[in-house]
């Protein structure tokens, strides 16, 4: 068993999946542990000369702060590997991918299946979102596993280079997503379940293998990933609509669920080195926590704006008309939710530089605990009411709806 986890952590298998894919990296030899005979000698010069770059280069795999960005076929700045690109089009493919699981994707999409096809849908992505990233983020920063090593990975994100590797978060992100809104969609829309399914695993695994693609996680991260959030969901499925019904009806819903997500992000574990989880983990918690009292009070309301009728409803007919509604309803969405972030963002910073008396022009401080933590959790706080409470209503006002 040992063997099998040492095998598909080992960062050759990683490269060996980059190379098959034609991403090479450019002045370092690949060499093959299986050669024997007459190929010995050149195996050593090239582990020699592997060893050499990754020695030049070892220093910065913990630092997530230098800069590099494509040039051609490719480059970094000086003191990064270079890389060539031979197949532009899995290229292309594995980065858009890798995109699924970032801020711009979550922040468009799931409120973009809110705007657009069932509110119902959004929470239920939104709560299995949280649950599943705190999950795999706080087992990073315990357990500490290390990231594959450049060389001989090519790594094409330099953001998240200080985490921790084991279990890949997009991984997780990805398996919960999907699957989520596939047995969540069965009994809210009418649509061939296996068509759903094809769908759903299609892009779980794009995103998956562009971990890979982009160095970023070994192959026993992706699988863990995959198997902690596939538990996940397992384990919590038979209560999802009781879950639902506490946080729409019960009255200490928008007091505690706010609070308890807010204590979490405090007690997230502390490294000895600077990472990107812990804000991240603030962003996905803060934005639960707001559409999760939005809906509270939608519900409150009784205006919860989902489909009206005898669910399953039938799926929207995609007609030109209904295609530039949405694009509207997208487009005026998309810039509410980053106007409040910019502008609660900015005021909190201000407050919370003038309550610890920070100068304006120390970035390094919203690093510390004390300022990131409540800065990210208010303003993804308010995107996610602004979302939940507001854009449908604006929708209305301007005939969107």
């Amino acid at each position: 068993m040992q063997e099998l986890l040492a095998y598909l952590q080992d960062p050759e298998l990683v490269a060996r999946f980059q190379r098959r894919c034609g991403l090479f990296l450019v002045g370092a030899s690949h060499p093959s542990r299986r050669r024997t005979g007459g190929h010995t000698g050149a195996s050593v010069r090239d582990e020699g000369q592997q060893e050499q770059l990754r020695k030049n280069w070892d220093h910065q795999d913990s630092n997530s702060n230098y800069k590099y960005k494509e040039n051609g076929c490719a480059v970094s700045d000086s003191s990064r590997p270079q890389y060539e690109v031979r197949n532009w089009l899995l290229h292309i493919l594995f980065l858009f991918s890798a995109s699924l699981g970032h801020e711009i994707f979550y922040i468009t999409f799931l409120p973009c299946i809110h705007w657009n096809l069932d509110p119902f849908l959004c929470r239920r992505l939104v709560n299995m979102w949280a649950l599943v990233m705190y999950v795999g983020q706080v087992m990073k920063d315990l357990l500490k596993l290390p990231r594959p090593v450049s060389p001989p990975v090519v790594k094409l994100e330099t953001r998240v280079d200080a985490e921790y590797g084991l279990p890949s978060t997009h991984a997780m992100a990805a398996t919960s997503i999907s699957f989520t809104l596939l047995f969540s969609a069965s009994s809210r829309l009418q649509f061939q379940f296996e068509v759903g399914l094809m769908i759903a695993v299609t892009l779980s695994s794009l995103v998956c293998l562009s971990r890979l693609y982009t160095g970023m996680h070994s192959v026993l991260d992706v699988i863990c990933g995959i198997v902690l959030s596939a538990a996940i969901l397992l384990l919590t499925y038979p209560y999802w609509e009781t879950l639902d019904h506490l946080q729409l009806h019960s009255r200490m819903s928008p007091v505690v669920v706010p609070t308890l997500l807010l204590f979490l992000c405090y007690k997230y574990p502390d490294l000895d080195h600077y990472s990107t989880t812990r804000e991240d983990t603030t962003i996905i918690l803060g934005a639960c926590a707001g559409t999760s009292v939005g809906y509270w009070v939608n519900e409150q309301l009784g205006q919860t704006f989902e489909p009206q009728g005898t669910l399953p409803v039938l799926l929207p007919t995609l007609t030109a008309n209904a295609l530039a509604l949405g694009v509207c309803r997208f487009l005026v969405g998309v810039v509410a939710l980053v106007g409040t972030r910019q502008i609660v963002k900015t005021l909190s910073l201000h407050v919370l530089y003038s309550w610890y008396s920070v100068p304006k022009n120390d970035h390094n401080a919203r690093r510390r605990k004390e300022i990131e933590v409540p800065c990210k959790f208010s303003t993804y706080t308010a995107v996610g009411l602004v979302h939940s409470i507001l854009t449908n209503r604006v929708f209305i006002l301007l005939g969107l709806l």
